[in-house]
């Protein structure tokens, strides 16, 4: 892991993921989550002052990036829930199956290496009455932002750690077997349309 990568990408990601619309988001989504929550994709800790303290009894976060943790570490001291942090990789977390009543995925598939396993490995530490909460930017519904979407791409996934502006949050939740229930699509109101498309809503597996 170059420099970058572990020292500036992380605080500019983290800058990003904390502006207020996307703080807004995280808001209205996290007071659903419930029991003992998985949180894949951890990063710098955001989630945390949105948790429910009389529902939710720990929160497990899981991230790779020892830079993104790193950022964290204050926003666990300060936390209202019990957290452990898990160093490792969504694609292959080392928990047991069906432990977690609720998993929370914001701003995650966006720059996992692999969705789809990411998912699989969801799928199998959640309970089987367990809810997926997510929250996500990803592939718009227009056409022509699409078109910016991938043109800008490959610069954005530079800059922001392996961050994708075009992947269909949707189709793979779907594909992975998730039943999606309540589901939102649109634009964040304050940022570019190809970075603010957002998809939010729960799932069931």
């Amino acid at each position: 892991m170059g420099f970058y990568d572990r020292y500036v990408g992380p605080r500019i990601v983290s800058a990003l993921c904390s502006l207020k619309d996307v703080a807004e988001q995280r808001q209205f989504v996290l007071p659903q989550a419930r029991g003992v929550v998985l949180e894949a994709g951890f990063g710098s800790g955001l989630n945390l002052p949105y948790y429910d303290s009389s529902k939710v009894t720990r929160v497990i976060g899981v991230d790779p990036g020892e830079g993104f943790l790193a950022l964290a570490d204050a926003r666990v001291k300060d936390a209202k829930v019990p957290v452990e942090l898990i160093r490792a990789p969504a694609e292959k977390i080392p928990l047991a199956d069906h432990i977690a009543d609720t998993a929370v995925l914001t701003y995650t598939l966006c720059s996992v290496g692999e969705p789809e396993k990411v998912l699989g490995e969801i799928r199998r530490v959640l309970k089987p009455d367990g809810l997926l909460i997510f929250c996500e930017h990803g592939r718009a519904d227009d056409a022509s932002v699409v078109r910016w979407q991938d043109r800008l791409n490959p610069i954005w996934k530079k800059l922001a750690c392996g961050c994708n502006l075009n992947r269909d949050t949707a189709a793979l939740l779907k594909d992975a077997g998730f039943s999606i229930g309540a589901m939102e699509r649109f634009y964040l109101p304050n940022a570019p349309k190809p970075v603010g498309f957002t998809c939010r809503g729960v799932a069931t597996a």
